[in-house]
């Protein structure tokens, strides 16, 4: 990994005091600092709590995506309220999100989270038992930003120049795939591990050259900071970083009636937010407090993969194929000790069933709908 160039500390500092109030003021009005979920005798759940990334919004903090229409949907404590259950979701800030939800997930003090894919490996790599029961639609662009002025117009134009990129992130992945895809090596450039929260200053300051951030990036280039000049919309679909429906494996085999009404509410959430006419109103939550909504609606639009499917919880065969080259690069780089097998941390029976019994069986597709593109032409 190349050293962290000097100009780009600075940056950094004024960055790592909010970065730890951030964590304190999640920790704080979360379980992950109360102890473990309780527990009634025989192991049964008293409690559930759900961990996933959320944004300060008008003086509290909002779960944007499936997971904030499950929050406002109301489906889910309802049913968990007939059962004597408590359920509480867990807000976990994105500059360190995958981070600090292992750690829920290693101390059991999280039973579920709605994360990314490389955090993911890299807890069950460590030892951390999780199972994916539900994935959470057809993944997020990843884009590559050039400074503003920049005469980059492809990756290979940034060869020996700067690039921020936050190591072990679940957009790390696309990246290297595009580096491969371009015929260089990481070591062709010096990479620059910062938090996505200090890369706008670093681009603007011309501590970097370019950066790689999710749709965050699209926010650079409207405020004129930087140009987009290459995305994973461009790329086969199974390039996006990915997020699903994580638990504890320990947890859905000692409540496997409680994980089965989790996996109902997410996709219920879904077929609701898949519907054309909720369109305005998803793009308008899930913006509170993270991008402006035009943004949001522009990263949407980038790939022109249908509404509905966006949300689909269908295991697709390219979900699988997605985590084990997750596993086989992060073994590779030696970002995890030892490898994942992919068929053993995936767990698709609550979903089937959740189909079933919510009569949407034919509701989503059951293969990806859009084609994926041939590795030389997603690199251009």
């Amino acid at each position: 990994m190349a050293s962290r160039a000097p100009e780009t500390r600075p940056v950094i500092a004024r960055h790592a005091k909010a970065l730890w109030m951030a964590v304190v003021m999640a920790l704080t009005g979360a379980t992950l600092l109360t102890g473990c979920s309780s527990r009634e005798s025989g192991g049964a759940a008293k409690t559930i709590n759900i961990a996933s990334i959320a944004s300060p919004f008008e003086g509290k903090q909002v779960f944007n995506g499936l997971t904030g229409v499950v929050i406002e949907q109301g489906w889910l404590k309802s049913e968990l309220d007939k059962k004597g259950v408590q359920l509480n979701f867990v807000p976990v800030p994105t500059a360190v999100g995958g981070p600090l939800i292992n750690e829920g997930f290693s101390a059991k003090r999280i039973d579920f989270a709605s994360y990314g894919d490389f955090p993911a490996v890299i807890a069950v790599a460590g030892g951390v038992p999780l199972k994916m029961v539900a994935p959470l639609g057809g993944g997020q662009n990843v884009y590559l930003v050039v400074r503003k002025g920049s005469a980059a117009k492809s990756l290979a134009d940034l060869k020996g120049k700067k690039i921020a990129l936050h190591r072990g992130r679940p957009w790390e992945l696309p990246f290297s795939k595009l580096v491969d895809a371009s015929g260089l090596k990481l070591s062709d450039f010096t990479i620059v591990n910062i938090n996505p929260s200090a890369t706008p200053a670093a681009l603007a300051s011309g501590s970097v050259d370019a950066a790689v951030l999710l749709s965050d990036g699209l926010l650079l280039e409207q405020k004129g900071v930087g140009k987009v000049i290459w995305s994973t919309a461009q790329a086969p679909a199974d390039w996006k970083m990915r997020a699903e429906l994580f638990t504890r494996s320990d947890f859905a085999e000692q409540n496997p009636e409680l994980t089965q009404l989790v996996v109902d509410a997410f996709v219920r959430a879904a077929a609701w937010s898949g519907k054309d006419e909720n369109r305005g109103q998803v793009i308008q939550t899930s913006s509170r407090g993270y991008l402006p909504a035009s943004v949001l609606a522009k990263d949407y639009a980038a790939d022109g993969l249908p509404w509905r499917e966006r949300f689909s919880p269908v295991f697709h065969p390219d979900v699988k194929a997605h985590y084990q080259a997750v596993t086989d690069y992060a073994y590779k780089r030696n970002l995890i000790r030892k490898p994942v097998d992919a068929n053993q941390l995936i767990d698709d029976h609550f979903v089937t069933k959740a189909l079933k019994d919510l009569d949407l069986q034919t509701y989503w597709s059951t293969a990806p709908e859009r084609p994926l593109r041939q590795t030389a032409a997603a690199a251009r």
